[in-house]
C-alpha cells in the first residue's frame, strides 16, 4: 500500500468517531451476508467476477489476477464514478472491503480522483466483525421482561424506550416474535452475522449513554433463524427477571390484534409447524377455529403450550420479581414500572 494510502486507513476506532458515508465495496452476496449497519453496497466486482479473480489468483497467480481485476473494472469506472459523486457534500465517505486491500484501496484512488477524500478502514469488514464480537464479551448491565406469550412485553419495552430508558429490541432486530408465528407479517429475518453486527451498534450506543440498565425481553438463544451470541445469552441467563402478568383475556385479545389478520393459511401452517408438541386434540383445535375465522379460541389452544414452554424456562430463574399490569396499556404500565422504581431512570 502507498503513503498516500497508508494516510488514508483509519483503525476502526478511529473510524467509527468519524461521521461519513459507509461503502461497501464487497460483492453483493458479502454485503448481504452482513455489513456494517447503514453501509451501501457499491461492490467493485459483482459475485461472478469476484469469483473468476478468485480463481485466477489461484491458477495463474497474482499478477493475472490483478490484471483480470483491471479488465473487468476498467469499463465501469465512469458509473462507479457517478455514484461516488452522489455522497458528495457531507463529510468524507469511509470505505471497506473484506481486509482493507487492493479493492477499497480501489474505490479509495477512485474517490480521491474526485476529491472526496476518502477513508479506508484498516483491516476491512474483517475488523469491524472483531471489534462487534468482543463487545458481547464485555459485561452489560442486563434486565429481563419476562412475561407469558400475549402479555405484551415487545409493546411496553418500546415504551419504556419512549421514556428514555436504555432497550435491547431483539425481536425488532431480528423481525421475528420469537415463537412458530412470529415471522408473520415481518420482512425477512437478516442472517444470524448481521443480526450480530445490529445487536453490536445497539450495545454500543448504550455504552456511550452510560445506561444503568439495559432492558431485553426474555428469549430463548434462537429468535426465528437469528442466534443470540453466546457471550450476550450467557449474561441473559443470569440477569434478574421482572416478569410481567395480565390476564388470560387481554393475552389472548393481543395475540388477535397482532395475528389476527395475517391470513387462515398462514396461521393453519404455523400452527402445523408445532404440531408434534401442541399434541392432535390441541392441533385440531386450533386448526378447527382458523378455519372458522375464530382466532380468540386458536389462541387459547396454543397457549397452553407456550406456556408450559415459558414456565419451565422461569423455574431455573432464582433473581425474579413479578406485577400485574393487567388492565394498563403498555404507555401506563411504563409510567407504572418507573414511579415504583422498579425501572431505574438515568438522571
Amino acid at each position: 500500500m502507498s503513503g498516500m494510502e497508508e494516510a488514508r486507513s483509519i483503525p476502526i476506532g478511529a473510524m467509527r468517531r468519524l461521521q461519513g458515508p459507509l461503502v461497501d465495496v464487497r460483492s453483493p452476496s458479502e454485503f448481504a451476508r452482513g455489513h456494517w449497519p447503514g453501509a451501501v453496497n457499491l461492490p467493485l466486482f459483482s459475485d461472478e467476477e469476484r469469483a473468476a479473480v478468485g480463481t485466477c489468483y489461484k491458477q495463474k497467480g497474482r499478477g493475472a489476477a490483478v490484471h483480470l481485476g483491471l479488465n473487468l473494472t476498467g469499463p465501469k469506472l465512469g458509473w462507479l464514478a457517478d455514484q461516488l459523486e452522489q455522497l458528495r457534500g457531507g463529510d468524507p465517505p469511509r470505505i471497506y472491503c473484506w481486509r482493507g486491500g487492493m479493492r477499497s484501496a480501489s474505490i479509495g484512488w477512485l474517490a480521491e480522483q474526485i476529491d472526496l477524500n476518502p477513508k479506508i478502514l484498516q483491516g476491512g469488514y474483517k475488523a469491524y466483525r472483531r471489534w462487534a464480537q468482543a463487545l458481547f464479551d464485555l459485561t452489560w448491565p442486563l434486565r429481563l421482561m419476562g412475561g407469558r406469550t400475549g402479555t405484551g412485553k415487545t409493546d411496553l419495552l418500546l415504551a419504556l424506550e419512549r421514556r428514555g430508558i436504555a432497550i435491547l429490541d431483539l425481536e425488532g432486530m431480528a423481525n421475528h416474535r420469537g415463537s412458530s408465528f412470529g415471522g408473520l407479517g415481518l420482512p425477512a429475518q437478516p442472517t444470524t452475522e448481521h443480526y450480530e453486527n445490529k445487536l453490536a451498534e445497539a450495545l454500543d450506543r448504550q455504552r456511550l449513554k452510560e445506561a444503568p440498565e439495559i432492558w431485553v425481553e426474555a428469549e430463548s438463544i434462537q429468535v426465528g433463524c437469528c442466534r443470540i451470541p453466546k457471550g450476550l445469552f450467557d449474561q441473559m441467563k443470569t440477569a434478574p427477571v421482572l416478569e410481567i402478568q395480565r390476564s388470560l383475556d387481554e393475552r389472548v385479545q393481543q395475540l388477535v390484534g397482532v395475528y389476527g389478520h395475517q391470513g387462515a393459511e398462514a396461521l393453519a401452517e404455523a400452527t402445523r409447524r408445532i404440531s408434534r408438541r401442541l399434541g392432535p386434540q390441541r392441533t385440531k383445535e386450533a386448526l378447527d377455529a382458523i378455519g372458522r375465522g375464530d382466532w380468540a379460541t386458536a389462541c387459547r389452544a396454543t397457549l397452553d403450550y407456550y406456556d408450559h414452554c415459558y414456565d419451565r424456562e422461569m423455574a431455573r430463574t432464582s433473581k425474579r420479581q413479578s406485577v400485574d399490569l393487567s388492565g394498563t396499556t403498555a404507555a401506563a404500565a411504563a409510567e407504572r414500572l418507573i414511579c415504583h422504581g422498579l425501572i431505574v431512570v438515568d438522571d
